[in-house]
């Protein structure tokens, strides 16, 4: 199969390329040529994506390092969770899952809560929601968690974004520069728990253990690493597209105004239905040849998952384009699936809960101050969002 080139096109909005579309409705994966080191398989349906993200034969270690098909610069090291097969993985995912536990973010509810009021206090519109609230929350959350002082938040914004740049200008050595900028500050935080341990999450790593077994110092730093990288910048960017999903369709943001017990189940439709990344990340490579969709996958070969396709699949979701708060069975993809779903998950659930139900309860007549179609995008990131999203009351 002669590969065509990914991606099909420049993001735009929060608008799926409609080559997408065309792709559910055909069997077998895609083979494209991807914008950093060659050709790979990309995957666009439901049943398909789960297959490729929980197999243990499509492996994420294998796609560790630069010499391998992606769609950034960037690329995730070797010793990051995120490039880890089990054993090595679950042994990880476990030693994190005790400071990170369910329990753990519910109590961080209260705190979350208060961010947000501070945040919206003493606001007179209009405002840009994506600094003022949107960018603030996360990067504050996180910081907290891992014991990140105010001064050092700008870094890790400014870190984050070239990690996960698409564009731009932006060189593999860049993204290293500030993967190595932000190890230097976890590096400075981590000596400073080991001497004096505070009630954060990261002190709670560091003291991490597992039958004896503890996180060595690199596995330690690239976790920290990730931390703080996919602890805010997805948020960040999901808070403000869900903004601009209700208020650019104004019946959706009445329909909450009036009914806020809906605000789990639209949070849940708000992330099956709107895109985050701008392009497939993530590759795995499959360690033995398989058949996937009627394509043989074979050993060595990249393969791809289209997480905001496989969530519009109709075959899954019944009327699977329309934007349902009432939907009942819904099992997307956002955080993944299988071993490396997001950890991160409940904190993600628990922001954008708090920060909708906030905004309703205490701006029911919050709208747009600009055209929908005026509103700015972000461009050349991996990660969609508003650039800036002026509002009213």
């Amino acid at each position: 199969m002669e590969a065509v080139r990914y991606p099909f096109g420049e993001a735009v909005a929060l608008e799926p390329h409609p080559r997408f579309a065309e792709l559910r409705e055909s069997e077998p994966p895609l083979r494209v040529t991807m914008p950093f080191g060659g050709d790979a398989w990309l995957v666009t349906r439901y049943e398909q994506a789960k297959f490729v993200l929980s197999d243990p034969r499509f492996s994420r270690a294998a796609a560790a390092g630069a010499d391998v098909p992606r769609s950034r610069p960037g690329f995730e090291p070797p010793g990051n969770l995120l490039a880890m097969d089990p054993p090595a993985h679950g042994r990880i995912r476990t030693l994190v899952a005790k400071a990170f536990t369910a329990r753990r973010v519910e109590l961080l509810q209260p705190r979350v809560q208060q961010i947000v009021d501070t945040l919206l206090d003493g606001l007179t519109p209009p405002i840009d929601l994506a600094e003022t609230v949107a960018w603030e929350l996360p990067v504050q959350v996180i910081c907290e968690l891992l014991g990140v002082s105010i001064d050092q938040r700008r870094l890790v914004r400014s870190g984050t974004e070239a990690i996960v740049s698409v564009g731009n200008g932006v060189t593999p050595e860049d993204v290293a520069a500030a993967r190595n900028q932000l190890a230097g500050l976890l590096n400075t935080l981590i000596a400073q728990r080991r001497v004096e341990p505070a009630d954060d999450l990261l002190t709670a790593l560091v003291a991490a253990r597992d039958e004896g077994d503890r996180l060595s110092d690199n596995e330690l730093l690239m976790l920290g690493i990730a931390l703080l990288a996919g602890g805010h910048e997805t948020t960040a960017n999901q808070i403000g597209s869900f903004v601009f999903q209700l208020l650019s369709a104004r019946d959706r943001w009445e329909a909450l105004v009036r009914e806020p017990a809906l605000i789990p189940s639209a949070v849940e439709e708000l992330l099956r239905l709107t895109p985050l990344a701008s392009v497939a990340d993530l590759p795995r490579i499959a360690k033995e040849d398989l058949e996937l969709g009627g394509q043989v996958i074979r050993a060595g070969e990249a393969v791809l998952v289209q997480l905001d396709s496989a969530n519009r699949d109709r075959t899954m979701f019944a009327d699977a384009e329309d934007l349902d708060f009432g939907r009942e069975a819904n099992h997307h993809l956002s955080f993944g699936f299988g071993v490396h779903h997001c950890l991160g998950a409940p904190l993600a659930r628990l922001e954008l809960r708090v920060v909708l139900d906030t905004l309703v309860r205490r701006l029911p007549g919050l709208r747009l101050a600009v055209p929908a179609g005026d509103v700015k995008w972000r461009t050349g990131r991996l990660m969609r969002g508003v650039l800036a999203l002026p509002v009213t009351w």
